[in-house]
């Protein structure tokens, strides 16, 4: 057997596990985003989607200075 990697590509209705640009088998690009469904095609139904370019999304949460939160007044 040859080294080629053979993974099948996610098809319509198939939920999206990375968000990201993919191509369907006709050439046309969708944005989507994780948790999204592939589409069907109009007229050939079920699609392939290949991903063509992952997403770049920041999930850092920022923490703010301890100078700047505001203390709690004692009365």
């Amino acid at each position: 057997m040859s080294n080629e990697k053979k993974d099948m590509l996610p098809v319509s209705r198939e939920i999206v596990e990375v968000e990201g640009v993919y191509t369907d088998e006709l050439g046309r690009e969708n944005y989507l985003q994780k948790g999204e469904e592939f589409p069907a095609d109009l007229v050939l139904g079920e699609t392939e989607w290949k991903l063509t370019e992952i997403a770049h999304v920041n999930k850092t949460e920022v923490q703010p200075k301890p100078s700047m939160v505001a203390k709690k007044s004692s009365k």
